[in-house]
């Protein structure tokens, strides 16, 4: 799964590196190094026009991370839908519509994973040793994502908050390196698919054939500190490397806190 990322960029390297047209930002989401389940986030996605246009405008929104379906009664339930399995979206009742009409792309530095090393706690249970996992070459992480627009029934019709914009960030089995850290791992979107992917157009079969695996895209993968285990916890050391005293029986010769290429 993906439960913790990071993301720093500013609005306007979004906006200029995913070719947006219509931003729709009240304001801008500052830097965080340590994202959590329902965090605002920062979510491109493609809406058709109102004036009737047959192109869908591209757009960057601030939404809640932790999707709450349509039909949910509270926002409550979008703390446990972060993460969408690829292998069952199109038919959970959960995300289905959002899969065939609202699909966005959540742009990232890279992502945290836990791994459980041969140490243990004192009450005897593994200690878990975090991970980022970023490109290589420095350039955004755009993972595939679903949106949905919830309306929260105790707002009255009028009320400007009445509407409640959330997403989801869309899994599949991690495999490889990526495996020995976790077995679910981010789908992402190239840059050559990502019309395809936003456009609510395309036709739902031909959606699992846009994405990548994380781990076909050139990730390193590299140790970082305990502390971004704290959501309380923000600010750039939590992506610095550090040295890896215990990588585990399966783990890799370099401890030196360099990373991976994966």
């Amino acid at each position: 799964m993906c439960g913790r990322y990071a993301s720093s960029r500013s609005p306007e390297d979004l906006v200029e590196e995913f070719e947006v047209l219509d931003p729709r930002l009240e304001q801008a989401i500052p830097p965080s190094w340590n994202v959590a389940p329902t965090d605002p986030v920062y979510a491109v996605l493609e809406r058709m026009a109102k004036d009737g246009s047959e192109e869908p405008v591209r757009q960057l929104r601030a939404l809640r991370w932790g999707l709450v379906p349509s039909w949910a009664k509270d926002a409550s339930i979008g703390s446990r839908m972060i993460n969408a399995r690829i292998e069952t979206v199109a038919e959970k009742p959960a995300f289905r519509k959002a899969f065939a009409a609202r699909r966005c792309i959540l742009p990232a530095d890279g992502y945290f994973e836990w791994y459980e090393t041969q140490q243990k706690t004192a009450k005897g249970k593994p200690k878990k040793q975090p991970f980022f996992i970023t490109p290589g070459d420095g350039s955004v992480l755009a993972m595939a994502g679903l949106y949905e627009i919830w309306r929260d029934p105790s707002k009255p019709e009028d009320a400007d908050d009445r509407f409640r914009w959330t997403c989801t960030v869309l899994t599949t089995e991690a495999s490889d390196d990526l495996g020995r850290i976790h077995d679910r791992m981010p789908l992402l979107v190239t840059p050559e698919r990502r019309h395809e992917w936003l456009d609510p157009r395309t036709p739902a079969g031909e959606l699992p054939a846009l994405l990548r695996p994380a781990q076909q895209t050139g990730l390193t993968a590299y140790p970082v500190g305990t502390a971004v285990g704290n959501v309380a916890n923000n600010g750039p050391e939590l992506v610095e490397p550090v040295p890896l005293d215990d990588a585990g029986p399966d783990d890799h010769d370099d401890h030196d806190g360099q990373g991976t290429l994966l």
